[in-house]
């Protein structure tokens, strides 16, 4: 979370007026984050003190928000815990602030966990949280279809690869047409929405148990187990990029116990880590090579390592994940 977008107390007053949370004692902006500007926001209501989060979306525009507040609404109704958007006095979620959409959430207590510290329990609680959101996702009644998916990376993979040695452009288009065969198999792998994005730093611990899973809005409609496989790929792994197995079957087991594996994501499992690895690898190197489209917002970000991923795919292609 982060700030781009500055609002001004008078703002911020004139835009509660609408709801029925309290009066405005302050707020602060939250630093720290990529897409969107974020703000604590501490309000009184009869005597009693209460914090939430106020959210402007940069990146997203106003018809895309719809998926994303309903999504975020339906899955607090079955008690997965995800941040979402506040209803006013008539039962609007969706704001505009500063010309942006907008939403207050409430606030989590909890922290993150560094990479460093993840161990085989944090792995049990994200794998039976995510799995619980998949199941609660089941039914959800409106699709997206994911920005950087299938289409995307065969795209991109060709668009950068002049500017790769050949052996990465090659390893690339391996993977690409990995995938793609995959998809062409005559079995169906089970589809639904997933949270796309949900790396250590999208999860709040409080007390050694999962408080929250956050930033839902990469989520889309797609193989319920791509999503395992980016969680596996980032908390189960070493900074070589090796899969540490007792982190990694921690993970399994818990999601199984709670929507257990069909035998043909068994069987698709060593292919979709690599499938992750790789999609993550290419949304790093696009920015990393100085070639990113500029973003709606003009924001600039933080660059990360792609060899990061380059490495996870690597060990994943030299030794096979199970399950």
């Amino acid at each position: 979370m982060a700030v781009y977008t500055d609002i001004s107390r008078a703002q911020l007053e004139a835009l509660l007026e609408d709801y029925a949370l309290g009066r405005l004692v302050s707020f602060e902006g939250i630093e720290g984050g990529i897409e969107n500007s974020n703000f604590f926001v501490t309000l009184d209501l009869d005597g009693h003190e209460q914090q939430y989060v106020l959210t402007l979306f940069e990146e997203l525009a106003f018809d895309e928000m719809p998926f994303f507040v309903e999504l975020g609404q339906w899955l607090h109704t079955r008690q997965v815990p995800v941040p979402y958007a506040i209803k006013d006095r008539n039962g609007i979620a969706l704001k505009q602030v500063c010309a942006k959409p907008a939403f207050f959430q409430p606030r989590f207590q909890g922290h993150h966990v560094s990479r460093e510290q993840l161990t085989a329990a944090h792995c049990t609680e994200i794998g039976t949280a995510l799995a619980q959101f998949h199941l609660a996702g089941e039914e959800f009644y409106l699709r997206r279809q994911a920005q950087r998916g299938v289409f995307w990376w065969r795209r991109e993979s060709q668009a950068i690869r002049h500017l790769l040695k050949p052996e990465d452009a090659e390893l690339l288009q391996q993977e690409v047409a990995l995938f793609d065969q995959l998809r062409e198999k005559p079995f169906g792998l089970p589809l639904g929405t997933i949270h796309g994005d949900l790396f250590h730093d999208n999860a709040l611990f409080r007390d050694g148990h999962l408080e929250a899973i956050l930033d839902i809005y990469n989520a889309a409609t797609a193989f319920l187990l791509f999503d395992l496989a980016i969680v596996a790929n980032d908390w189960c792994t070493n900074a070589q990029g090796q899969a540490d197995p007792v982190r990694e079957q921690a993970l399994l087991k818990a999601y199984a116990s709670v929507r257990p594996f069909t035998d043909e994501e068994i069987a698709a499992w060593p292919t979709l880590v690599r499938t992750a690895a790789m999609r993550f690898w290419l949304s790093r190197l696009i920015p990393w090579l100085g070639v990113e489209q500029a973003s709606r917002s003009g924001i600039s970000t933080k660059l990360k390592d792609p060899d990061e991923f380059r490495r996870t795919l690597l060990a994943r292609i030299e030794t096979p994940a199970s399950i």
